[in-house]
């Protein structure tokens, strides 16, 4: 079957809005996993094995948060490494549905470009840069550079 619901079958709930659902027999690049839907389904996806699994969960636009879960050490360095997951938030062994309160919250891609919270909250305040102010008349060149 092209998609099969496993738990959550009657759909919208005018009270809960969607149930929670589980759905497999998806391709990876379907619509409905290629979207940020904001409702609680989860996706069963095959792979092929741990590179496989990260270009799946990289090949969205989106990226706020993701998860692994894995007792792998080797694969929980690389998922939470320049290239593991694409979002701003990383998890292992631990759902998406949340972050903790002193962490930087925040995503990649489609989903952001900034954070908000933790270490990084001051960052949106500032504008950095690096000024450099020459108050001599001659021009010096970088790193004490003499071409003379």
């Amino acid at each position: 079957a092209y998609k099969q619901v496993k738990i959550g079958s009657s759909g919208i709930n005018a009270e809960y809005g969607v149930e929670p659902t589980i759905v497999t027999g998806l391709p990876h690049d379907s619509d409905l996993v290629m979207r940020e839907t904001f409702a609680p389904i989860l996706y069963i996806v095959p792979c092929e094995g741990f590179e496989d699994a990260v270009a799946i969960n990289n090949e969205v636009s989106q990226g706020l948060s993701s998860s692994i879960f894995t007792t792998n050490p080797e694969y929980i360095f690389r998922w939470v490494g320049a290239g593991g997951a694409d979002s701003g938030i990383c998890n292992v062994n631990i759902p998406t549905n949340g972050a903790e309160i002193g962490g930087a919250f925040g995503g990649e891609k489609e989903t952001g470009g900034g954070r908000e919270s933790g270490s990084d909250a001051w960052k949106q305040y500032c504008r950095r840069a690096t000024c450099t102010i020459n108050y001599s008349k001659d021009l010096p060149l970088a790193q004490g550079i003499d071409f003379s």
